[in-house]
């Protein structure tokens, strides 16, 4: 399985959403689950984002449909990218 990282910003819906029910992120992230991905690590981050997040998934496909279906909760903003394990950059490198 692929990895990527994820990386969101909340909304303010989305703060407010947090602050009433702080186990919303818990839910948000089964949701995650029926989608076809897994979160494999979660950070909470001081900066221009609010989460890291680490996940599991079979292809890109799966992760664009993930990204769609929660910005269009108007509770988040998302920026994705594919990871590669340093070991597997090597193979492909001949080392």
């Amino acid at each position: 399985m692929a990895k990527y990282l994820m990386l969101s910003t909340l909304s303010e819906q989305g703060l407010q959403t947090l602050r009433a029910n702080p186990d919303r992120l818990r839910e948000v992230n089964k949701d995650v689950e029926e989608l076809g991905a897994k979160v494999l690590h979660q950070w909470f981050v001081l900066g221009p984002y609010d989460f890291v997040n680490i996940i599991e998934a079979e292809n890109a496909s799966v992760i664009a449909e993930l990204s769609v279906a929660l910005g269009a909760r108007g509770s988040v903003h998302t920026q994705s990218y594919e990871m590669l394990e340093v070991d597997d950059l090597l193979k492909l490198l001949g080392g």
